[in-house]
């Protein structure tokens, strides 16, 4: 979907929900679902904020949170809940997520979730209508790996 059509379909989402609650169209909430939908992977409260700053837009954190609270409520934002940090990340049109995290810098990366995908598409639920699944796989990236390794071939060396 192209990004332009994707941010319109989501504002109009926001727009009527908003409508449809009785709630208030601010410019800030529009500016932060922008700024959410330009992000590039999961980011914290932190990066939106600095993003938001970066087009001259400030706003307090407790917006920040409050409004992606909201937007996780009517699902345009998912809340991943990594090692140590939460992240957020934009989830309209992208109900699954299959994610590499690595536990020692915290860098995750997106995976290919085809197969994953026809294993959960097979699964029987009783009761229930899934909308879609996180899975996360724990573990230590190559750069992180490379380090280790030189530290610990050091150390081998020193005692030598």
């Amino acid at each position: 979907m192209h990004k332009a059509n994707q941010k319109k379909e989501v504002s109009d989402i926001l727009t009527q929900y908003l409508v449809a609650n009785s709630l208030r169209k601010t410019p800030e909430r529009f500016a932060i679902l922008d700024a959410i939908y330009d992000m590039h992977g999961p980011f914290t409260l932190e990066m939106l904020g600095e993003k938001l700053e970066k087009s001259n837009f400030r706003v307090s954190r407790a917006t920040l949170y409050n409004t992606v609270k909201l937007f996780i409520k009517i699902r345009l934002v998912v809340r991943h809940r990594f090692i140590g940090q939460t992240k957020y990340e934009a989830c309209y049109k992208k109900g699954s997520h299959v994610q590499q995290v690595c536990t020692v810098c915290g860098c995750v990366t997106e995976l290919d979730s085809s197969p994953v995908e026809h294993a959960v598409e097979n699964l029987k639920f009783k009761r229930f209508r899934k909308e879609g699944y996180s899975l996360y796989i724990y573990g230590v990236c190559s750069k992180c790996q490379s380090k280790i390794t030189r530290r610990i071939n050091k150390s081998r060396n020193g005692k030598v």
